[in-house]
């Protein structure tokens, strides 16, 4: 992705820019403040960083107003798809997986400590 601030209008990413806006943000998490001049003459490339799961605080005269985040997508699986899917999926054996998630988390109700 690349760093809305140092990218000059109309100039393509070149796959060398930073990957994301802030140094050391994740993916998801807030990763730049953009202010909203930026917002208006940035917003083809703003987007993009959208698209690839950044999101922004946008501020006007340095105070925050509002933040950008990526939408969430939804994917719509056919039932007779998911259906097919299991279909060949091999039998579970319910008494071994009970046992396997009792070992895993046992069920009493004394605390861990």
């Amino acid at each position: 992705m690349t760093d809305v601030r140092s990218t000059p209008p109309g100039s393509a990413p070149t796959g060398s820019e930073p990957a994301s806006v802030a140094p050391g943000a994740t993916i998801g998490a807030v990763t730049g403040e953009i202010s909203q001049r930026e917002l208006r003459n940035d917003s083809g490339r703003i987007m993009r960083a959208l698209t690839e799961g950044e999101s922004f605080i946008v501020t006007r005269n340095g105070e925050p107003i509002g933040e950008l985040t990526p939408r969430r997508r939804r994917r719509f699986v056919r039932t007779a798809a998911v259906v097919e899917l299991f279909r060949s999926a091999p039998p579970v054996d319910l008494d071994s997986l009970r046992r396997d998630l009792d070992a895993l988390a046992p069920q009493d109700a004394v605390p861990r400590g």
